[in-house]
């Protein structure tokens, strides 16, 4: 079975760019549905879901196991990772589950998972490893981010290097311009948040070297503030932060709720937020959150961290992204 990706990739893929509409990254845009990934034991991997915000007419949407899905900027398409053994990049339609797939562009060498469309709907953002479709190791120096065309996958340019870590594309900003990425060590621990332009150059990290990210980040709609998970140290659990791209006005964005989020592990109900995403208009967030009782479930809050709701109670759902695709009536 094909690797998991660490964190749940996040990022947008839209079908409307593979035929060559462009189209804006993170629009503000009315909040419509949120998708998620529910993991199936019978499966041993996880299902595609839609929910409206408030809970209601939650629905499987296809019954094959995908990861990572994605909201096209349009609401229009899900874009997932990857259908296994091949992990080649998956563009569903919501409506009737039908749905087509991009190739990986170098299988036998590279292990290529696109979620992460680019704003003007031309390139594909890659997690790149030096693998078989197969998780056999090739060449761990190729590990870093790859772009390729939306239009049939080709063109593979090398966008950063890792040698034997990951680099976790999190999302372009607005313009397109740049693309922020945490950064993962061989062993799977996060080591930083950065920015990097879209033509490989001027990476560079906005909090300090060391930090232990858990995702990759969302660029607001706004483009000012970019959203993501963390641990404050490696016995703590995780919480969500909110920094300015060049590394200003850190803060910790504090969801309500009892206990908070981010306190000991070995506290008893302690909790974990993390791999949040920004919601089309920017003014709330869509995120995960862990307890040893409860498991993972989606919840969402007001950008300030107030007004936390939980959306859904399957307790081992994960990767949530919210769209501007119609609520469901």
């Amino acid at each position: 079975m094909w690797r998991p990706i660490i964190g749940a990739i996040v990022g947008f893929l839209a079908v409307v760019a593979l035929n060559a509409t462009p189209a804006a990254a993170n629009p503000v845009g009315p909040n419509g549905q949120i998708v998620f990934a529910r993991f199936d034991p019978l499966l041993e991997n996880t299902l595609l879901y839609t929910v409206n915000p408030d809970g209601s007419h939650e629905r499987q949407v296809l019954p094959l196991p995908v990861q990572c899905p994605h909201w096209s900027p349009d609401g229009t398409r899900i874009v997932t990772c990857g259908l296994p053994p091949s992990g080649a990049t998956t563009i569903i339609n919501p409506d009737d589950g039908s749905y087509r797939t991009l190739p990986m562009p170098d299988p036998d060498h590279l292990f290529t998972p696109c979620p992460l469309l680019s704003p003007d709907g031309s390139r594909l953002a890659c997690g790149g490893f030096g693998e078989d479709r197969f998780e056999n190791p090739t060449d761990p120096s190729l590990n870093g981010i790859y772009t390729i065309r939306s239009s049939d996958g080709g063109g593979l340019t090398r966008m950063t290097s890792n040698p034997g870590g990951e680099d976790m594309a999190g999302e372009y900003s607005p313009n397109g311009k740049r693309l922020v990425l945490g950064r993962f060590n061989g062993d799977g621990d996060g080591v930083g948040l950065y920015v990097t332009k879209t033509n490989g150059t001027h990476l560079r990290p906005i909090m300090p070297r060391g930090t232990i990210v858990t995702s990759g980040g969302d660029w607001s709609p706004q483009g000012n503030t970019i959203v993501f998970s963390r641990r404050v140290s490696s016995d703590m659990r995780q919480s969500l932060w909110v920094v300015h791209s060049d590394g200003r006005g850190l803060h910790e964005l504090v969801a309500e709720g009892q206990p908070p989020c981010g306190r000991p592990i070995a506290e008893p109900g302690s909790r974990s937020c993390f791999n949040p995403r920004w919601s089309p208009d920017g003014t709330k967030i869509v995120f995960s959150i862990f307890s040893d009782a409860t498991g993972e479930n989606v919840y969402t809050a007001n950008a300030d961290g107030s007004g936390v709701a939980q959306v859904t109670h399957g307790g081992d759902d994960e990767a949530p992204d919210w769209g501007t695709h119609p609520l469901a009536r």
